[in-house]
């Protein structure tokens, strides 16, 4: 599995995972799908291999995760979903022909057509930004507390205050801040 994709487990959210291919929007933005074989990486990471992937459609892919991320933000700040983001999601929804498939070992996956694949996994994550963006599942669309990071994450913890896309990145950052801040703080008190 390549080392800059999560590791994706039961529950994660591939929508709001998909939007963290570009982190820290606040701050200096790192591009985490910058070609159409690191696209094809994160998918095939995500449980939606392509065999291949163009340049055109490496621009739909980031064209849908800038969407999703203007949508879901909206969401997670009671705002209106922006008309634009809404027509993007939609399309990319339609566009796609994945079915969902049962394994023999009682697990899903998705059954991508092989002369859409990319397109028809685009349709899975724009189908799974709908069903959080219509309140479908059970949590809560947040953002990320981290001033420089911003990224949209859905809560499901139990009771729904999480406040970090990541406590591993942005969580810790942010406590080792406050940390280094009172450290100093305490050494111009005692001085």
């Amino acid at each position: 599995m390549p080392a800059a994709f999560p590791d994706f487990r039961l529950g994660t959210v591939l929508a709001t995972s998909f939007t963290a291919t570009r982190t820290e929007r606040r701050g200096d933005p790192v591009e985490r799908i910058p070609t159409p074989q690191r696209l094809a990486d994160w998918l095939a990471v995500s449980g939606l291999a392509v065999d291949s992937c163009t340049a055109g459609q490496l621009e739909l892919a980031k064209e849908l995760r800038e969407s999703i991320h203007a949508a879901a933000a909206a969401a997670a700040l009671h705002e209106p979903l922006p008309a634009a983001a809404v027509e993007v999601i939609n399309a990319r929804s339609t566009q796609g022909r994945a079915s969902a498939v049962l394994t023999p070992d009682g697990k899903r996956r998705w059954q991508l057509s092989s002369e859409t694949a990319v397109e028809d996994a685009l349709g899975v994550i724009a189908a799974d930004a709908i069903s959080i963006l219509s309140g479908e599942r059970d949590g809560k669309l947040a953002l990320c507390a981290s001033p420089t990071c911003r990224a949209a994450f859905f809560d499901t913890s139990q009771s729904r205050t999480r406040r970090w896309c990541e406590m591993n990145t942005c969580g810790n950052r942010q406590k080792k801040a406050r940390f280094n801040a009172n450290q100093r703080k305490n050494r111009g008190t005692t001085g």
